[in-house]
């Protein structure tokens, strides 16, 4: 054997109209993390649903070698029979169902089509503290964290005997501390001999966990770098994936201020569901013409249900306070309100809030705005004018498609993120909320992302901008909010912020 547990070579896929890998070569060693790195659309998820069978042999050239054999998978089952086993980004678990129940899903612990319980619960507890999860066998996986829901895919994939692990973006949900501890535990896979090929675009979770890093650019190999023999640096990765150096990660930005456009006073929300728990306590805030704040907080904070219950109260009960727009008061009691009154929300999730992926990118785009390309009474659409709206707002986001027919489904993460902000855009809003605006994009489609709220902010746009990255919300904002609690702890401007500080305050040690 040649020492690698993978070897894939000369791959190439093509879709109608782009060719999505182009003779690609990737080995794998026995025992090692294996980072795969790479922009959106680079062809990083494309090549390991060719691994793992999503794709079918036949569907794809090239040859795929595993602990020396060769594979030709014609469905997912064959390649998890030999020990590849993949988690997706989104997690494909039951919320319903129990953790154990969860685990054995499709693989049940079963005689003559009759479930043997003890030996799933038993199993699945062995399992859990293999990946270190203390939690009962039996809790709904709904009563859980995602933090915690992502060593349950683990563990899934621990019963299922497997020898070579992907993880596509693992941590790209998780905060900082269950990012630290799904770390710490493939660490200890690779201690026992496990495999692994791991996805994302935290270059600095790559450079600390990887033993070889291949980067694709444009659905080619571009190299692999040993990172056990040099230091490879994120700036080293990252020209790798954009072919260019990348000095900055944020653009300059020269911000032009105006009057205060938009303003919350005394805003309280409950749970939607235990209407007893309050989840907003009495927050105020306000951003001006020209301005970016930033709104930092830790997962729980009650970030997302601040911005939801304010855009058209699509979240929450008992939602109280005014919003004022221009010293106005206002009424956003739905979404269609909202939208009325200037106000778009770029949701965290894009594909569940943000998108239509089963229909095109044009009609994703103009979808929130329909009257603005439609006649007699906003009944008929005029389709010549959707294309050119739809296409200059393609251009200017550089969404990389080869036709707007393309459906909303296959494209990268970044181009989908691209897709939704330009369907809020083409609301021609005066205030734009962005949640998580580059959750699981890669440094060059976040840099383009960067640039287009820039802008939008020169316009005159009140921007405000939700993020778990504490370097996202420094280098972005013109002032910074912190949450904690669902209460303001703290307000900073950009001169005096800094990540020690905004924790101070996202940790509640700063006061009100």
């Amino acid at each position: 054997m040649s020492g690698y547990i993978l070897e894939m070579n000369q791959i190439t896929k093509a879709f109608p109209g782009v060719k999505a890998l182009d003779q690609v070569d990737l080995q794998v060693k026995q025992g090692e993390i294996h980072a795969l790195v790479g922009e959106n659309g680079a062809g990083k998820s494309t090549l390991m649903k060719v691994l793992s069978g999503v794709y079918p042999y036949g569907s794809y050239d090239g040859e795929i070698l595993f602990e020396g054999e060769t594979c030709q998978f014609k469905d997912i089952k064959q390649s998890e029979r030999v020990g590849i086993v993949i988690i997706h980004q989104e997690l494909a678990l039951s919320p319903y169902l129990s953790i154990a129940e969860n685990i054995f899903l499709g693989n049940e612990r079963e005689s003559q089509h009759i479930m043997k319980w003890q030996e799933t619960f038993s199993e699945a507890k062995r399992l859990l503290e293999r990946v270190g999860l203390k939690d009962s066998p039996e809790t709904a996986v709904m009563d859980i964290g995602v933090g915690k829901q992502q060593l349950v895919e683990i563990a899934k994939a621990l019963s299922k005997n497997v020898k070579l692990l992907i993880l596509d973006e693992p941590t790209a949900a998780l905060n900082e501390t269950d990012s630290e501890n799904l770390l710490k535990l493939l660490l200890e896979l690779k201690q026992q001999g496990m495999s692994s090929i791991l996805i994302s675009h935290k270059l600095n979770e790559v450079s600390l966990v990887a033993d070889s890093i291949t980067i694709l650019r444009d659905g080619k190999t571009i190299e692999t770098l040993d990172a056990t023999v040099e230091q490879v640096s994120e700036a080293r990765i990252i020209k790798g994936m954009v072919g260019r150096e990348l000095t900055n990660r944020f653009p300059e930005r020269y911000p032009q201020i105006g009057e205060t456009l938009f303003e919350v006073k005394n805003w309280s929300v409950y749970h939607p569901q235990q209407q007893e728990r309050k989840i907003i306590d009495n927050v105020h805030f306000y951003v001006k013409k020209g301005e970016i704040i930033g709104i930092a907080g830790l997962m729980g904070a009650g970030r997302t249900e601040l911005t939801m219950s304010i855009f058209g109260k699509s979240y929450g009960s008992k939602i109280s306070g005014e919003l004022y727009k221009n010293g106005e008061l206002i009424e956003a009691n739905t979404v269609a309100q909202a939208i009325e009154h200037g106000i778009a929300y770029v949701s965290e999730d894009r594909k569940t809030y943000g998108l239509n992926l089963i229909d095109d990118i044009k009609r994703n785009i103009t979808l929130a705005n329909l009257k603005r390309i439609s006649r007699l009474n906003n009944i008929v659409i005029e389709e010549g004018k959707e294309v050119q709206e739809s296409q200059q707002l393609s251009e200017q986001l550089n969404i990389k498609t080869p036709s707007l027919e393309q459906l909303a489904g296959n494209l990268s993460g970044g181009n989908q993120q691209k897709v939704v902000l330009s369907k809020w855009i083409f609301t021609e809003p005066d205030i734009l909320i962005l949640d998580e605006p580059t959750r699981g994009i890669d440094v060059g489609a976040k840099f383009e992302i960067y640039t287009q709220i820039n802008q939008l902010a020169q316009q005159g746009l009140a921007v405000i901008v939700i993020s778990s990255e504490l370097p996202e919300v420094l280098g972005l904002a013109d002032r910074i909010y912190v949450m904690n609690e669902g209460r303001m702890t703290g307000e900073l401007r950009r001169e005096e912020a800094n990540q020690e500080e905004v924790m101070r305050y996202m940790t509640g040690a700063g006061g009100e």
